[in-house]
C-alpha cells in the first residue's frame, strides 16, 4: 500500500510540474511583440537591419517564441542606389500581443493610430517593464529611425545612425518613448515611435538622453 501511495504522489507531483511548465510557456509562445531586453552591444550599430532582425530572433528564441519570424521595427535611409526602407513595411499586418498576452495593436493601422502601447504593455520578451521617465536609469528611448507614420525620413536626413552601422559620437537616430512620456506632454512627447533624435550613436550618447540601445521586435507570422 505504501508503495502504491508513493507512486501516486510521485505521479501527481510530476503532472503538477508539467502543468506549471506548460502555463509558463504559453504566454511566450503566443507572444508576437516585445521590446528588446538587451542592446546589441555597440550602441546604434546593430549590424544593419539584418543584424537587428537576428537580435530579435535570438531573444525570441530564448523566450520560447523562436518558432515565429521576427523583424525589428526600424527604418533605413536611402543611400546611393539603395532605396529607403520603412519600418511599417517590415513587420507584417498584426495583430500583436506582448509576453503577457495583452494585445497592443489589432493591425498595422491601429499600431500607428490609437494603439494599446504603454509603459505597462510595452514589455520585453521576458515580460518585464522597461524603465522609463522617473526611473533610474531611464531607458524609454526606443530606436526606430522612423517618422510617426512608420516611414523613413526624407532623403538627406539620416536618422538611422548610418543605417544602424554607426556607434560613435557622430550621427543620430530617431527614437520613440516606450513609456509614452516626455519632457513635454504633447504629441511627440507621447509618441511611441518618433519623439526626438538621439545625441549620437554610441551607447553612452544613447544613455545621455534616456536610452539604452533597445528597439521593438514584431513577429510577421
Amino acid at each position: 500500500m505504501k508503495s502504491k501511495s508513493k507512486l501516486r504522489l510521485t505521479m501527481a507531483v510530476a503532472l503538477a510540474a508539467a502543468g506549471l511548465s506548460a502555463c509558463s510557456m504559453t504566454p511566450q509562445n503566443s507572444m508576437t511583440f516585445f521590446v528588446t531586453s538587451a542592446d546589441g552591444g555597440k550602441g546604434a550599430d546593430l549590424g544593419g537591419l539584418s543584424g537587428a532582425d537576428r537580435h530579435c530572433q535570438k531573444l525570441a528564441q530564448a523566450a520560447g517564441a523562436g518558432n515565429r519570424t521576427w523583424r525589428a521595427y526600424l527604418s533605413n535611409s536611402a543611400a546611393g542606389s539603395q532605396p529607403a526602407v520603412n519600418a511599417i513595411d517590415r513587420i507584417g499586418r498584426g495583430p500583436w500581443q506582448n509576453a503577457k498576452g495583452v494585445v497592443i495593436a489589432t493591425d498595422i493601422e491601429n499600431l500607428h493610430g490609437a494603439n494599446n502601447l504603454t509603459k505597462q504593455t510595452a514589455l520585453t520578451e521576458k515580460g518585464e517593464i522597461v524603465k522609463g521617465r522617473g526611473d533610474k536609469p531611464n531607458m524609454h528611448d526606443i530606436l526606430t529611425g522612423s517618422q510617426t507614420n512608420g516611414l523613413a525620413f526624407p532623403v538627406g536626413r539620416d536618422m538611422t545612425c548610418g543605417n544602424w552601422t554607426k556607434s560613435g559620437a557622430e550621427g543620430a537616430a530617431q527614437v520613440g518613448h516606450g513609456d509614452r512620456q516626455g519632457i513635454t506632454d504633447d504629441y511627440y512627447g507621447r509618441s511611441w515611435n518618433s519623439s526626438h533624435p538621439s545625441r549620437g550613436c554610441s551607447l553612452d550618447a544613447l544613455k545621455s538622453s534616456g536610452g539604452a540601445g533597445l528597439f521593438y521586435c514584431f513577429a510577421i507570422n
